[in-house]
């Protein structure tokens, strides 16, 4: 038999629920028009939903606004698989992009500074692959030694900002 705290708990995700489901056929109606009346009132049905959260615990409010979050990635598992490099041209000094790949598809972008070569980056491929991108000073101390002062830390700053 379920406890009293449950059952009310259990009532007040229906409620939210169809809240929800009234919320969202509202919004996807095409009649509903988009001024300022309307945005208000879909605020306030907004301000409803989110007011339903309150008497969660805080173990089910968070269960509640993440349960559309992806729980298939694991970071302990999370590897580099590629660095890939983007020429952009323009006025001025060219804009090179690096983008750093993983195996679950998360990625990262950084900037090589100061119009330096992209060989600089594209070197620490082999240094870099296979390694944890949550590890950021770990991988760091790694490539450290390929930059330097100029134009070669070019390379080991953009892959830092695409770790970050």
């Amino acid at each position: 038999m379920k406890s009293n705290l449950q059952l009310i708990a259990e009532k007040n995700r229906k409620e939210e629920q169809a809240e929800k489901e009234a919320i969202r056929v509202e919004l996807d109606n095409q009649a509903t028009s988009s001024d300022r009346r309307n945005f208000l009132k879909k605020a306030a049905l907004g301000g409803i939903a989110l007011g339903g959260l309150l008497h969660l615990s805080i173990e089910d409010t968070v269960a509640q606004t993440t349960q559309s979050v992806s729980r298939a990635s694991s970071p302990s598992d999370l590897k580099i698989t590629d660095l890939r490099f983007a020429h952009k041209g323009g006025s001025g000094l060219p804009a090179r992009i690096i983008r750093i790949d993983t195996n679950q598809g998360i990625y990262g972008l950084g900037d090589i500074r100061d119009g330096t070569d992209q060989r600089f980056a594209l070197f620490l491929k082999s240094k870099i692959v296979g390694l944890n991108p949550c590890n950021v000073e770990m991988i760091f101390k790694v490539i450290k030694q390929f930059g330097g002062h100029g134009r070669q830390g070019g390379g080991v700053s953009a892959v830092e900002m695409a770790l970050l």
